[in-house]
């Protein structure tokens, strides 16, 4: 099936990109990872990989033409395939959208009062103004077309770490994935906006990148955060050594800097105040470190950073010291029985995006459910055989995988969705597999299912669910689903019902194969049975039409043989 790809947000500032030249042209066979094209940027020119295989059915722009980001860009495709309805949904096939012009007129009018405002104000009230388009400020970009913030996974470069243009920033957990982010620049990292677990709304400062000395980190972090002194920002770049930083934060703090004393053990104050960083302070708190008995380095003896990191206690005191100071011995004595305790935990990208989608298709389409129980004593059978010569092993979720595919081309309306003023039916059959994560549940996509073996459908299910586990699924693998399974029967689950994944009109859910009595010729005898239920949206599917659907799929399963014709 023939897929748009729309010109991606390859910067963080990024609204339109130049077509710098085109890899390959109407016809050529393209393959996933193959160079399409260079993406002149408003930070540097970007190479584009094509991100499935296929062929190239169409070029939205010609070498040295603009695009908008999210204009069609090209379409890959098989060859030969009518695309003409993809063409026909976009307002003009080489040229911008023409709703592009205006819109930029209100864009423009909004900014020049913002800069015109700004000409009498001070250096650095006007730099807001222009961190934009100052080449070392690097925002959190928009990874998934559905992403708001990013939590970084992990960092890979270090405060004070050269950095080239295409080495690896940062991992980034967007709502789909963890996504790896390069730099697009060559330079020093001057400052991380966020450290390892912590989120960023998108547009919000990421890093700085640039040349150590030739920049004012603090006054740009200031800027950046709409506020927020420029001492208070170089604390959160970590560049509280300055000789300078103390005596500014305590004059902001109101507090004229006391003259060193000669004793300088410990950063406490005569009055009883301890001098150190507000970032010291929390790291000190978070590790449960007595701030009292740090040694400061910094200034008049103030705590930084970097004293709380290398901390160590001292030597052991004496043994009266060791039993009333043990935590351990403390916690146990001051918890009582059967006192309340609990967790929180910060809600992940992936479990908010799960939240919104499946109470949006619970509460938007009318649900109605069709249990069925299916005999899978020659299921069983086949499924020994065949894996006895397979050169992959096959699954009864493979098994049933492979029947839905067969049953859905002979019931087109359970694999449809709901538009609003019109129904779908599509004629492809690409079938979601959920997938369990330890975030949630991710459900990449077998495509052209009814055209693939069993063993190519085990083979792809299991690197899709590898994937998942690793992370490294891509936007490719889980869109464009027209029907979903969700299988617990591994769990020893007999039967559930599942919430319909959108756009889907149904889903099946799968439940575990147990032996039970059966009536077979008149005799009771075991059987293996499996119950799976249908889950409809009430507005596309009727119960006829439902059952029907689980009476076919019911007969393919009993008779494995019939899904080889």
């Amino acid at each position: 099936m023939a897929e748009k790809i729309l010109m991606p947000r390859l910067s963080d500032t990024m609204t339109e990109g130049v077509i710098a030249a085109w890899h390959k042209k109407v016809g050529d066979p393209v393959k996933k990872g193959d160079l399409l094209a260079e993406i002149e940027t408003d930070k540097a020119t970007m190479e584009l990989e094509s991100y499935k295989d296929g062929t190239i059915l169409h070029l939205g722009a010609e070498k040295g033409s603009k695009l908008k980001v999210d204009d069609l860009l090209v379409i890959v495709g098989e060859k030969g395939e009518d695309i003409s309805g993809l063409l026909n949904g976009k307002p003009g096939n080489e040229t911008p959208m023409p709703d592009a012009k205006p819109a930029e007129k209100p864009k423009e009018e909004k900014i020049k009062p913002v800069a015109e405002e700004s000409k009498p104000a001070p250096d650095v009230n006007s730099t807001p103004a222009s961190l934009a388009d100052r080449d070392e400020i690097v925002l959190m970009p928009r990874l998934s077309d559905t992403m708001t913030e990013g939590v970084i996974a992990s960092w890979a470069k270090n405060v004070g770490d050269d950095v080239k243009k295409g080495d690896l920033l940062a991992e980034i957990e967007t709502d789909k994935a963890t996504m790896e982010l390069e730099s697009y620049k060559n330079g020093k990292l001057l400052y991380q906006g966020a450290a390892k677990g912590e989120k960023i709304q998108v547009n919000d400062l990421l890093c700085i990148i640039g040349d150590e000395g030739k920049i004012d980190v603090a006054a740009v972090v200031a800027a950046t955060k709409g506020g927020g002194s420029p001492t208070q920002a170089a604390e959160i770049a970590g560049m509280d050594k300055d000789a300078g930083d103390a005596v500014e934060t305590t004059e902001a703090e109101g507090v004229t800097a006391p003259q060193a004393t000669g004793l300088q053990e410990t950063a406490t104050e005569n009055d009883g105040r301890v001098k150190a960083s507000p970032l010291a302070k929390k790291l000190a708190a978070e590790k449960g470190i007595d701030i009292t008995k740090v040694q400061g380095s910094g200034d008049s003896g103030r705590i930084i950073k970097a004293d709380i990191d290398n901390y160590k206690p001292a030597a052991a005191p004496s043994k009266q010291e060791v039993v009333q100071s043990s935590p351990a011995q403390q916690q146990v004595a001051q918890i009582p029985t059967g006192q309340v305790s609990f967790d929180e935990v910060e809600v992940s990208q992936m479990r908010k995006v799960i939240a919104k989608r499946l109470a949006e298709s619970k509460f938007g389409a009318p649900h109605f459910y069709l249990t069925m129980a299916i005999d899978m004593d020659a299921a069983v059978a086949s499924r020994a055989r065949i894996n006895e010569t397979s050169p992959v092993k096959i699954s009864f979720n493979d098994f049933v995988l492979k029947a839905c595919a067969i049953a859905l081309k002979q019931h087109p309306a359970i694999n449809s969705s709901w538009l609003g003023d019109k129904i779908r039916y599509n004629h492809h059959i690409n079938i979601g597999v959920a997938v369990a994560v330890e975030e949630g549940l991710l459900v990449p996509v077998v495509r052209f299912a009814d055209t693939k073996s069993l063993s190519q459908i085990a083979t792809e299910v299991k690197t899709f669910a590898q994937k998942a586990k690793d992370k490294k699924l891509q936007p490719s693998d889980w869109e464009g689903n027209t029907f979903t399974i969700s299988n617990l029967g591994m769990f020893g689950i007999d039967e559930f019902t599942a919430i319909i994944n959108p756009p889907d009109a149904c889903i099946l859910a799968i439940g575990g194969i147990s032996q039970v009595p059966v009536v077979k010729n008149g005799q009771i005898v075991p059987g293996n049975v499996m119950k799976v239920t249908l889950s409809c949206d009430h507005r596309v599917v009727d119960g006829a039409k439902g059952a029907a659907f689980l009476q076919t799929l019911k007969d393919l399963l009993e008779e494995p043989l019939r899904m080889l014709v």
